[in-house]
């Protein structure tokens, strides 16, 4: 099934638009150095999908807007952080980001690491702040959460696997991979999807398996792109991983069998939706997109 693209692209747009014009008023100005280079880390572009997964799973429970726009500012803070860090010498060694030097190239390795720590401070910070007229019970489960998803057993402690396979006597299997993609893609997903249910008091539970499924198939497809995607159009160095001899699922599967579990993945996120009905249909639409995108 292919997603309605052009109600896609226009919604996903539209929460890009929302979360950006916040974000353009939380981070300092750019006149210092350390202010550009967060700007420059959370304000050059991207596809805002945690974000529209946080406005979009909020939605479906009727939460207001500005609370929901919280949840989206600061997930996309803790990724925009996660991807200044990843891009650094010590860990992934990239130049390019979205098209742009990566902030290290831009300014310096101090720099980069600073603007990363202020960005993951900067996301509880928007958490916590009485503006977003948030009950303080719902703050604390958020907050809590983050910090879970962000941390040792989340995303950063899918990065120390990550790192630890690159010197491994033998490549991670299949199990192990989707274990690892698991917490360092998928934990901040998981988190955006769920934002929307605790800030609605409702189960969380359908919405972190929906998005357990759909962080794993954007992985496989980020896979698939860094075998046979296009540079220009991905705005990242591609091919790295298997220069770097890395397991993945493309290396695993093959490309046809890679792409065959990814389909599998967005089946059963789309049919853990079915209890809300039509009013997840923009949360289908992304898990479909996750099989479409090019970039």
């Amino acid at each position: 099934m292919q997603p309605d693209a052009p109600a896609f692209h226009a919604r996903l747009g539209d929460a890009a638009a929302s979360v950006e014009a916040l974000l353009e008023t939380l981070l300092p100005a750019a006149d210092t150095t350390l202010g550009a280079a967060m700007r420059h880390g959370a304000l050059s572009g991207g596809k805002r999908m945690r974000a529209y997964l946080a406005m979009e799973s909020a939605a479906l429970f009727r939460v207001p807007p500005a609370q929901a726009l919280r949840a989206a500012a600061a997930v996309e803070c803790v990724h925009a952080y996660s991807l200044i860090h990843d891009d650094l010498p010590c860990m992934d060694d990239d130049d390019l980001r979205r098209g742009q030097p990566t902030v290290h190239v831009k300014w310096d390795e101090a720099t980069a690491v600073l603007a990363g720590d202020a960005l993951q401070a900067l996301a509880f910070e928007i958490l916590a702040s009485p503006q977003g007229a948030i009950d303080p019970r719902l703050q604390v489960r958020l907050i809590t959460r983050l910090a879970q998803a962000a941390g040792a057993m989340g995303m950063v402690g899918g990065q120390a696997i990550d790192i630890a396979a690159e010197t491994a006597a033998a490549p991670l299997d299949l199990e192990q991979i989707s274990a690892l993609q698991g917490l360092k893609t998928g934990a901040l997903i998981i988190w955006a999807a769920e934002s929307g249910a605790v800030l609605g008091r409702s189960d969380i539970a359908p919405l972190r398996a929906y998005a357990a499924d759909l962080g794993l198939a954007f992985q496989i497809r980020d896979d698939i792109l860094d075998v046979e995607g296009d540079p220009e159009v991905t705005g990242k160095r591609l091919r790295k991983d298997a220069a770097a001899g890395k397991a993945t699922f493309v290396s695993l599967l093959g490309i046809d069998r890679a792409r065959g579990l990814a389909e599998e993945l967005v089946a059963r996120a789309c049919d853990t939706l079915v209890p809300y009905g039509s009013a997840a249909g923009n949360l289908r639409n992304a898990a479909e997109f996750a099989l479409a995108r090019g970039a």
